[in-house]
C-alpha cells in the first residue's frame, strides 16, 4: 500500500511527464513523492510555505528546500508540480508569482483533489496557456499545462489585504495574505478571547499567530511586555511582520513547527490554535500545544486558549496543568485558562 497521499499517487502514475525535467514542487505537498521523484528527473526543488514541511525533507540532500513566500533564489527549473492548496486565493498566488519567476515556456503539473476544488486550474490558468486534465483517480485530478504567455511582474505587496480593527478604543491595521486564517477579517474566537485576557508582563508568546491580531492587541494593551509569535506558515510569518510594523509595534516573529524553534521561559502563551491539516480535522498540533505547555513556561507561568466547545481538550489540561479552567463561554467557544 502507498504511503504516499492521493494527489501523489497520481503523480506517480504520471512519471513520465516528468522524465529530464527540472521540478519545482509547490502547493499543499506533505510526503516523500518529491524524493522519488528525483529518481526522475534532473532536479527536485521544494518550495513549501509549510515549516513542519520543510523540516520533514531536511535529511534527503537530494532536494533543494526553499521556505519562503515569495521565491527569490534561482533554481533553473522548467517545471512546476502544483498541489492544489485548500484556499483557492493561496493557489491563485502561488501560480501568479511562481510562473513570474520562472517565465514563459514553464510546464506545470497540477494535482489535487477533486473536493479542493481543483477544477478552477482551467479557468486560472487560461491566461497563461492552455492546460487540461490527464488522468483522474483515487477521486483526484492530474493536469498538465504550459506558459505561452509571460507573467506579470509579481509584487508581494499587491497581495496583502489590510483591514481595520477597534479594539477597546484602540484602531488597529491588519495586512493579511492569501492562505493565512481569519484573511480579512477578525474569527469571532480571537475576538471571545481578546475579551478574555487579563493584563499581560513579561514574555509573552503568541502561538499560531496568523495574521498577528493576537500579538498586535496585546502589545497595543501591553507596552512592556516582550512579544514572541510564532506559526507554521510562511504566510502568516509575512503578515504578522507587516501588521506589527503597520502598528509601530514591536515583536519577534518566527518560524515553528509547534514548539521546534520557540524558547522555555515564557510568563504566557496565548493561542487560538489550528485544528486543520489541509483540508481535514487535525488536533495534533493543538493537543501538543496543551501537554509540553508546561515545559515551555516560567514556574508560574500561565496559558490561555480559545478552541471550539465541541473539542475534547479538557483531559489534555487536566493532565498537563494541575490548575486549569473555563474562563469565557458562548454556544460556539470556550476560552481555558491553565496555570503552571
Amino acid at each position: 500500500m502507498s504511503t504516499y497521499i492521493a494527489p501523489s499517487q497520481i503523480a506517480q502514475r504520471q512519471l513520465a511527464y516528468f522524465e529530464g525535467k527540472n521540478v519545482l514542487v509547490a502547493g499543499e505537498a506533505e510526503d516523500l513523492f518529491p524524493v522519488e521523484l528525483a529518481k526522475h528527473c534532473n532536479s527536485v526543488t521544494v518550495f513549501t510555505t509549510n515549516y513542519s514541511y520543510f523540516r520533514q525533507l531536511e535529511r534527503y540532500s537530494e532536494i533543494k528546500r526553499i521556505f519562503d513566500v515569495e521565491l527569490s533564489e534561482e533554481t533553473g527549473s522548467d517545471m512546476i508540480l502544483l498541489y492544489w492548496p485548500k484556499a483557492k486565493a493561496e493557489a491563485e498566488y502561488l501560480l501568479t508569482m511562481l510562473l513570474s519567476k520562472l517565465g514563459k515556456d514553464t510546464e506545470i503539473c497540477v494535482v489535487g483533489e477533486n473536493r479542493s476544488g481543483v477544477k478552477s486550474i482551467e479557468k486560472m490558468f487560461k491566461p497563461f496557456g492552455p492546460i487540461n486534465k490527464y488522468d483522474s483517480a483515487r477521486r483526484c485530478s492530474f493536469y498538465w499545462g504550459q506558459a505561452t504567455s509571460e507573467a506579470p511582474e509579481f509584487n508581494l505587496n499587491d497581495w496583502y489585504k489590510t483591514y481595520s480593527l477597534n479594539i477597546s478604543g484602540n484602531e488597529l491595521t491588519i495586512k493579511s495574505l492569501p492562505g493565512v486564517f481569519s484573511h480579512g477579517q477578525l474569527d469571532v474566537g480571537s475576538q471571545l478571547l481578546i475579551d478574555s485576557l487579563p493584563s499581560l508582563k513579561g514574555k509573552v508568546l503568541d502561538f499560531g499567530c496568523g495574521a498577528g491580531v493576537l500579538g498586535a492587541v496585546m502589545a497595543t494593551q501591553n507596552p512592556n511586555i516582550e512579544l514572541e509569535m510564532c506559526d507554521i506558515s510562511a504566510f502568516a510569518i509575512a503578515s504578522s511582520r507587516e501588521t506589527l510594523k503597520a502598528n509601530g509595534l514591536q515583536g519577534n516573529v518566527f518560524a515553528s513547527d509547534i514548539y521546534s524553534d520557540t524558547n522555555d521561559d515564557y510568563d504566557f502563551i496565548v493561542s487560538n490554535p489550528p485544528f486543520h491539516s489541509g483540508l481535514d480535522t487535525s488536533y495534533v498540533a493543538a493537543e501538543t500545544l496543551l501537554d509540553k505547555a508546561p515545559k515551555h513556561l516560567k514556574r508560574t507561568g500561565e496559558l490561555y486558549i480559545v478552541a471550539n466547545s465541541f473539542l475534547k481538550y479538557q483531559p489534555i489540561l487536566q493532565t498537563a496543568f494541575s490548575d486549569y479552567n473555563t474562563i469565557n463561554k458562548t454556544n460556539k467557544f470556550a476560552i481555558y485558562h491553565a496555570q503552571k
